[in-house]
Protein backbone atom coordinates (compact mmCIF):
# COMPACT_ATOMS: atom_id res chain seq x y z
CA UNK A 1 0.00 0.00 0.00
CA UNK A 2 1.55 3.38 -0.95
CA UNK A 3 1.68 6.14 1.17
CA UNK A 4 -0.59 8.53 -0.47
CA UNK A 5 -3.20 5.18 -0.42
CA UNK A 6 -2.56 4.81 3.31
CA UNK A 7 -3.12 8.46 3.71
CA UNK A 8 -6.20 8.36 1.51
CA UNK A 9 -7.61 5.51 3.93
CA UNK A 10 -6.96 7.11 7.01
CA UNK A 11 -8.69 10.50 6.00
CA UNK A 12 -11.95 8.31 5.09
CA UNK A 13 -11.77 6.79 8.13
CA UNK A 14 -11.23 9.57 10.75
CA UNK A 15 -13.72 10.60 12.64
CA UNK A 16 -14.42 14.17 11.88
CA UNK A 17 -17.24 15.09 15.18
CA UNK A 18 -15.04 16.24 18.49
CA UNK A 19 -17.64 14.50 20.50
CA UNK A 20 -17.95 11.37 18.60
CA UNK A 21 -14.01 11.11 18.80
CA UNK A 22 -14.14 11.72 22.93
CA UNK A 23 -16.93 8.66 23.28
CA UNK A 24 -14.82 6.78 21.52
CA UNK A 25 -11.85 7.28 23.05
CA UNK A 26 -13.88 6.92 26.83
CA UNK A 27 -15.23 3.72 25.22
CA UNK A 28 -11.88 2.34 24.39
CA UNK A 29 -10.22 3.14 27.24
CA UNK A 30 -12.71 2.53 29.86
CA UNK A 31 -12.59 -1.05 28.25
CA UNK A 32 -8.99 -1.69 28.77
CA UNK A 33 -9.42 -0.64 32.14
CA UNK A 34 -11.62 -3.21 33.00
CA UNK A 35 -9.72 -5.92 31.12
CA UNK A 36 -6.43 -5.12 32.44
CA UNK A 37 -8.04 -4.65 36.12
CA UNK A 38 -10.67 -7.27 36.01
CA UNK A 39 -8.01 -9.71 34.41
CA UNK A 40 -5.71 -9.40 38.00
CA UNK A 41 -8.67 -10.32 39.76
CA UNK A 42 -9.08 -13.11 37.28
CA UNK A 43 -5.87 -14.40 37.34
CA UNK A 44 -5.71 -14.19 41.23
CA UNK A 45 -8.97 -15.93 42.01
CA UNK A 46 -8.82 -18.39 39.21
CA UNK A 47 -5.40 -19.56 40.52
CA UNK A 48 -6.63 -19.57 44.18
CA UNK A 49 -4.19 -17.19 45.05
CA UNK A 50 -1.00 -18.91 43.52
CA UNK A 51 -1.03 -16.29 40.57
CA UNK A 52 -2.12 -13.26 42.21
CA UNK A 53 -3.29 -11.60 45.08
CA UNK A 54 -4.35 -8.39 46.97
CA UNK A 55 -1.38 -6.65 46.18
CA UNK A 56 -0.98 -7.59 42.61
CA UNK A 57 -4.66 -6.50 41.94
CA UNK A 58 -3.97 -3.24 43.50
CA UNK A 59 -1.03 -2.73 41.55
CA UNK A 60 -3.02 -4.15 38.65
CA UNK A 61 -5.85 -1.66 38.55
CA UNK A 62 -3.66 0.83 39.43
CA UNK A 63 -1.73 0.10 36.05
CA UNK A 64 -4.80 -0.50 34.00
CA UNK A 65 -5.89 3.09 34.82
CA UNK A 66 -2.73 4.71 34.09
CA UNK A 67 -2.80 2.95 30.59
CA UNK A 68 -6.52 3.96 30.30
CA UNK A 69 -5.46 7.75 30.93
CA UNK A 70 -2.35 8.02 28.33
CA UNK A 71 -4.68 5.96 25.79
CA UNK A 72 -7.49 8.18 25.90
CA UNK A 73 -6.17 11.37 28.08
CA UNK A 74 -5.41 13.86 24.99
CA UNK A 75 -8.15 13.02 23.54
CA UNK A 76 -11.15 12.87 26.00
CA UNK A 77 -9.24 13.61 29.25
CA UNK A 78 -8.85 9.59 30.13
CA UNK A 79 -12.01 10.33 32.52
CA UNK A 80 -12.77 6.90 32.20
CA UNK A 81 -15.12 6.94 35.48
CA UNK A 82 -18.62 9.04 35.59
CA UNK A 83 -18.18 10.06 38.81
CA UNK A 84 -15.24 12.39 37.41
CA UNK A 85 -17.07 13.63 34.39
CA UNK A 86 -19.71 15.17 36.64
CA UNK A 87 -17.35 16.31 38.96
CA UNK A 88 -16.00 18.07 36.01
CA UNK A 89 -18.87 19.65 34.67
CA UNK A 90 -19.34 20.91 37.92
CA UNK A 91 -16.64 22.49 37.88
CA UNK A 92 -17.32 23.67 34.17
CA UNK A 93 -14.13 21.81 33.12
CA UNK A 94 -16.52 19.84 30.62
CA UNK A 95 -19.90 20.77 29.08
CA UNK A 96 -22.94 19.66 30.39
CA UNK A 97 -24.12 18.31 27.11
CA UNK A 98 -21.18 16.13 26.67
CA UNK A 99 -21.85 13.90 30.31
CA UNK A 100 -24.94 11.58 28.94
CA UNK A 101 -22.53 10.28 26.23
CA UNK A 102 -19.45 10.69 28.33
CA UNK A 103 -21.32 8.11 31.09
CA UNK A 104 -22.84 5.71 28.16
CA UNK A 105 -19.59 5.37 26.51
CA UNK A 106 -18.21 4.69 29.77
CA UNK A 107 -20.43 2.14 31.13
CA UNK A 108 -20.58 0.27 27.52
CA UNK A 109 -16.90 0.21 27.34
CA UNK A 110 -16.73 -1.37 31.20
CA UNK A 111 -19.42 -4.30 29.14
CA UNK A 112 -17.11 -4.62 26.97
CA UNK A 113 -14.52 -5.10 28.95
CA UNK A 114 -15.83 -7.32 30.39
CA UNK A 115 -16.78 -9.96 28.05
CA UNK A 116 -13.28 -9.68 26.92
CA UNK A 117 -12.13 -10.77 30.45
CA UNK A 118 -15.29 -13.93 30.20
CA UNK A 119 -13.56 -14.58 27.18
CA UNK A 120 -9.90 -14.73 27.68
CA UNK A 121 -10.97 -16.77 30.81
CA UNK A 122 -13.87 -18.50 30.32
CA UNK A 123 -12.21 -21.90 30.34
CA UNK A 124 -10.39 -21.44 33.87
CA UNK A 125 -14.04 -20.01 34.94
CA UNK A 126 -15.54 -23.63 33.82
CA UNK A 127 -13.05 -25.59 35.66
CA UNK A 128 -13.25 -23.27 39.31
CA UNK A 129 -16.87 -23.61 39.21
CA UNK A 130 -17.90 -26.96 37.67
CA UNK A 131 -19.96 -24.73 35.36
CA UNK A 132 -22.18 -23.24 38.03
CA UNK A 133 -21.29 -19.18 38.14
CA UNK A 134 -22.46 -17.97 41.65
CA UNK A 135 -22.00 -15.07 43.53
CA UNK A 136 -21.47 -16.42 46.95
CA UNK A 137 -20.06 -19.66 48.31
CA UNK A 138 -16.42 -21.37 47.84
CA UNK A 139 -16.15 -20.89 44.50
CA UNK A 140 -17.74 -17.71 43.58
CA UNK A 141 -16.56 -15.50 40.83
CA UNK A 142 -19.02 -12.53 40.51
CA UNK A 143 -16.61 -10.45 42.40
CA UNK A 144 -14.18 -11.06 39.79
CA UNK A 145 -16.30 -8.76 37.37
CA UNK A 146 -18.21 -5.93 40.17
CA UNK A 147 -17.52 -5.42 44.07
CA UNK A 148 -19.14 -6.93 46.65
CA UNK A 149 -19.79 -5.92 50.48
CA UNK A 150 -17.64 -7.45 53.52
CA UNK A 151 -20.17 -9.35 56.11
CA UNK A 152 -19.60 -6.93 58.12
CA UNK A 153 -20.38 -3.88 56.18
CA UNK A 154 -24.13 -1.88 56.52
CA UNK A 155 -25.05 -0.10 54.35
CA UNK A 156 -24.76 3.32 56.12
CA UNK A 157 -21.19 2.26 56.35
CA UNK A 158 -20.58 0.92 53.02
CA UNK A 159 -22.22 4.69 51.09
CA UNK A 160 -20.28 6.44 53.21
CA UNK A 161 -16.98 4.50 52.22
CA UNK A 162 -17.60 5.08 48.38
CA UNK A 163 -18.46 8.56 49.18
CA UNK A 164 -15.06 9.71 50.89
CA UNK A 165 -12.77 7.35 48.62
CA UNK A 166 -14.69 8.61 45.69
CA UNK A 167 -14.10 12.60 46.84
CA UNK A 168 -10.37 11.93 47.41
CA UNK A 169 -9.74 10.51 44.62
CA UNK A 170 -11.55 13.70 42.77
CA UNK A 171 -9.64 15.99 44.96
CA UNK A 172 -6.22 14.67 44.24
CA UNK A 173 -7.08 14.36 40.07
CA UNK A 174 -7.98 17.88 40.24
CA UNK A 175 -4.50 18.77 42.09
CA UNK A 176 -2.78 16.67 39.64
CA UNK A 177 -3.93 18.35 36.73
CA UNK A 178 -4.45 21.76 38.37
CA UNK A 179 -2.14 24.38 36.47
CA UNK A 180 -1.94 26.81 39.06
CA UNK A 181 -0.85 24.16 41.80
CA UNK A 182 2.48 22.14 41.39
CA UNK A 183 0.75 19.46 39.84
CA UNK A 184 2.79 16.63 37.62
CA UNK A 185 5.29 16.95 35.49
CA UNK A 186 3.66 17.26 31.83
CA UNK A 187 2.79 13.66 30.27
CA UNK A 188 3.39 11.81 33.70
CA UNK A 189 -0.17 12.76 34.71
CA UNK A 190 -1.12 9.57 34.39
CA UNK A 191 1.20 7.36 36.64
CA UNK A 192 0.12 9.84 39.13
CA UNK A 193 -3.07 9.17 38.63
CA UNK A 194 -2.50 5.16 38.62
CA UNK A 195 -0.39 5.98 42.11
CA UNK A 196 -3.31 7.69 43.70
CA UNK A 197 -5.81 4.78 42.93
CA UNK A 198 -2.83 2.13 44.34
CA UNK A 199 -2.96 4.66 47.00
CA UNK A 200 -6.90 4.32 47.53
CA UNK A 201 -6.72 0.42 47.03
CA UNK A 202 -4.62 0.10 49.97
CA UNK A 203 -5.93 2.48 52.34
CA UNK A 204 -9.58 1.98 51.44
CA UNK A 205 -10.25 -1.62 50.29
CA UNK A 206 -11.24 -3.60 53.07
CA UNK A 207 -14.84 -2.69 53.08
CA UNK A 208 -15.99 -3.55 49.56
CA UNK A 209 -13.22 -3.43 46.69
CA UNK A 210 -13.06 0.50 46.52
CA UNK A 211 -14.69 0.57 43.55
CA UNK A 212 -15.04 4.50 43.61
CA UNK A 213 -16.68 4.58 39.62
CA UNK A 214 -20.30 3.48 38.69
CA UNK A 215 -18.85 2.08 35.44
CA UNK A 216 -16.61 0.17 36.40
CA UNK A 217 -19.13 -1.80 38.86
CA UNK A 218 -22.20 -1.36 37.09
CA UNK A 219 -21.28 -2.22 33.08
CA UNK A 220 -19.43 -5.76 34.63
CA UNK A 221 -22.20 -5.97 36.78
CA UNK A 222 -24.77 -6.29 34.52
CA UNK A 223 -22.39 -8.17 32.28
CA UNK A 224 -22.27 -10.67 34.64
CA UNK A 225 -26.00 -10.68 34.93
CA UNK A 226 -26.71 -12.15 31.35
CA UNK A 227 -23.84 -14.08 31.22
CA UNK A 228 -25.03 -16.64 33.48
CA UNK A 229 -24.89 -15.57 36.89
CA UNK A 230 -28.28 -14.18 37.32
CA UNK A 231 -30.20 -10.98 39.01
CA UNK A 232 -28.67 -12.42 41.86
CA UNK A 233 -25.54 -10.11 41.27
CA UNK A 234 -28.32 -7.00 42.02
CA UNK A 235 -29.63 -8.79 45.26
CA UNK A 236 -26.22 -10.31 46.68
CA UNK A 237 -24.95 -8.21 49.82
CA UNK A 238 -28.32 -6.97 50.63
CA UNK A 239 -28.62 -5.56 47.18
CA UNK A 240 -25.49 -3.46 47.43
CA UNK A 241 -25.44 -2.77 43.24
CA UNK A 242 -26.78 0.56 43.38
CA UNK A 243 -24.27 2.01 46.22
CA UNK A 244 -21.04 2.10 44.12
CA UNK A 245 -23.38 3.68 41.49
CA UNK A 246 -24.76 6.67 43.69
CA UNK A 247 -22.57 6.94 46.01
CA UNK A 248 -19.34 7.85 44.14
CA UNK A 249 -21.44 10.24 42.25
CA UNK A 250 -22.12 12.01 45.49
CA UNK A 251 -18.49 11.58 46.40
CA UNK A 252 -17.82 13.23 43.00
CA UNK A 253 -19.77 16.45 44.05
CA UNK A 254 -18.07 16.42 47.64
CA UNK A 255 -14.61 16.32 46.00
CA UNK A 256 -15.20 19.13 43.62
CA UNK A 257 -16.53 21.72 46.11
CA UNK A 258 -14.26 20.20 48.08
CA UNK A 259 -10.90 21.24 46.18
CA UNK A 260 -12.70 24.25 44.77
CA UNK A 261 -13.33 25.80 48.31
CA UNK A 262 -10.19 24.90 49.89
CA UNK A 263 -7.18 25.11 46.88
CA UNK A 264 -8.81 26.52 43.78
CA UNK A 265 -10.38 29.66 44.72
CA UNK A 266 -6.93 30.90 46.79
CA UNK A 267 -5.24 30.96 43.95
CA UNK A 268 -3.27 34.62 42.91
CA UNK A 269 -3.40 35.59 39.28
CA UNK A 270 0.06 35.09 40.42
CA UNK A 271 0.11 32.03 40.40
CA UNK A 272 1.55 30.57 37.46
CA UNK A 273 4.81 32.75 38.24
CA UNK A 274 5.15 31.87 41.72
CA UNK A 275 4.74 28.35 40.02
CA UNK A 276 7.19 28.49 37.50
CA UNK A 277 9.38 30.29 40.34
CA UNK A 278 8.94 27.55 43.00
CA UNK A 279 9.71 24.87 40.88
CA UNK A 280 12.86 26.45 39.66
CA UNK A 281 13.72 26.65 43.32
CA UNK A 282 12.81 22.93 44.12
CA UNK A 283 15.14 21.63 41.20
CA UNK A 284 17.72 24.13 42.55
CA UNK A 285 17.51 22.14 45.93
CA UNK A 286 17.45 18.75 44.06
CA UNK A 287 20.53 19.39 42.87
CA UNK A 288 21.68 20.82 45.87
CA UNK A 289 20.73 17.78 47.78
CA UNK A 290 22.44 15.24 45.16
CA UNK A 291 25.76 16.80 45.41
Amino acid sequence: MTTASRRSLRDRIALKNSLTKEVLAEFFATSLLIVFGCGCVAQAVLSRGAAGNIVSISAGFAMAVTMAVYVAGGVSGGHVNPAVSFAMCLMGKLPWRKLPFYILAQLLGAIAGSAVVFGVYHDALMEYTGGELTTSGPNATAHIFATYPSQFLSTMNGFADQVIGTALLVIAIFAIFDSKNIGAPRGLEPIAVGLLVMLLSFSMGLNSGCAVNPARDLGPRLFTAAAGWGLDVFIAGNSWWWIPVVAPMVGGAVGAFVYMICIEVHHSKQSDNKKSEHNSDMYEKCELTNM
